[in-house]
């Protein structure tokens, strides 16, 4: 790796570092033992293939050329720095921003459960946010279901023709709340109410965490958007060689 990645790389690990550490609190993601043994079994096993899926595409995307090494760390630093903002929501869990929507516009939904998989793991283990046990299920909803919206989203906006700053909005905006839809039935399925069952618990959990989500989900739109215009301005061989950037292509 040249000298010149090398220092971008270690800059962006430090970048993140240093606007992530907050007190220590089990509040992050689903926290450590709260889902049953089984559910966190579960959930494991199903991130695998996206997890495989995804270790084969970023080598790929590295292979292919050697630069796109900057734009990864990057969206991945973005993704820890962001998803380590947390405002408390309901036992169990926070309201946070995720990060995943940057990532799976420029390079996919499956490179994004690495760097995903990659942060929650060192969030649970040096911060303490979220937990080991419950890795399967947050990775699922934050670095699998999420991004697969964003990424569905934003070629869906391609093909509609609509601005593409718009489309990046509206996908990090809706990865966001699917995200939180994703956690309020993994924790409804864990915790059915007694009265309804997981559909009343769904409406619940939802219903605690819309009013922090909401806002949240606009503000990652917008900062994600405001990352992209950087990234135009100052990193446009970068977007040509993933297939981003365009010189025609209208903003």
């Amino acid at each position: 790796m040249p000298k010149k990645e090398k220092y971008l790389l270690r800059a962006s690990i430090a970048l993140a570092a240093v606007f992530a550490v907050a007190p220590a609190s089990n509040a992050m993601h689903i926290m450590e033992g709260y889902l049953p043994a089984g559910y966190c079994v579960a959930w494991g096993l199903i991130c695998l293939p996206f997890l495989i899926a995804g270790f084969f595409s970023l080598k790929n995307k590295v292979k292919e050329n050697r630069r796109n090494l900057t734009l990864i760390a990057m969206s991945g630093a973005f993704i820890f720095v962001i998803s380590s903002l947390k405002i408390p929501s309901v036992t169990g869990s926070c309201s946070h921003m995720t990060g995943t929507g940057l990532g799976a516009v420029l390079f996919g939904p499956a490179s994004v459960s690495v760097l995903g998989i990659i942060v929650l793991i060192f969030q649970a283990v040096l911060l303490a946010h979220g937990g080991l046990t419950t890795l399967g299920a947050n990775t699922f909803s934050m670095a699998i279901a999420g991004p697969l919206v964003s990424f569905g989203i934003y070629r869906l906006c391609q093909k509609m023709k609509i601005n593409r700053r718009a489309g990046i909005f509206l996908a990090a905006f809706l990865g966001d709340l699917f995200t939180y839809c994703v956690t309020s039935i993994q924790l409804a399925l864990a915790y059915p109410s007694e009265a309804g069952g997981v559909g009343a618990s769904v409406v619940k959990f939802l219903g605690v965490f819309a009013p922090t989500q909401l806002p949240l989900a606009v503000i990652e739109g917008i900062l994600t958007v405001v990352i992209v215009i950087g990234l135009e301005t100052y990193a446009k061989p970068e977007l040509k060689s993933i297939g981003f950037f365009k010189e025609k292509e209208a903003r």
